[in-house]
C-alpha cells in the first residue's frame, strides 16, 4: 500500500514539473488578457514584416550584384538578358 503512494506522489511531481516547464500560468494569463494578447501579436506581426522586408532587400541586392558580375564576363546570350534585367531594375529604383 505504501508503494502506491510513492508512485502516485512521483507522478504528481512529474506532472507539476511538466506544467511549470510549459509556462501554463503565463499562457492562461495571456488568454485571459485580450489587450495584452492583441498587443503582443501586433508587435510580432510588425517584427515579421520588418524582417521580411530587410531579408528581401538583402537577397535582391546580392542577386543584382551577382548579375552585374555575370554581365561583365560578356557571355553573349546570358549577358544581354541579364543586362536588360539590371537596366530595368536600376530605372525603377528611382
Amino acid at each position: 500500500m505504501f508503494g502506491k503512494k510513492d508512485y502516485l506522489s512521483k507522478k504528481v511531481d512529474e506532472l507539476n514539473n511538466i506544467l511549470l516547464k510549459s509556462n501554463l500560468r503565463e499562457i492562461a494569463y495571456l488568454l485571459g488578457n485580450k489587450k495584452r494578447m492583441f498587443f503582443l501579436n501586433f508587435l510580432a506581426g510588425i517584427a515579421r514584416g520588418i524582417g521580411i522586408g530587410i531579408g528581401v532587400t538583402v537577397i535582391t541586392a546580392f542577386l543584382i550584384f551577382i548579375l552585374q558580375k555575370i554581365v561583365k564576363l560578356n557571355i553573349p546570350v546570358i549577358g544581354e538578358f541579364i543586362s536588360d534585367i539590371v537596366d530595368i531594375v536600376q530605372k525603377n529604383k528611382y
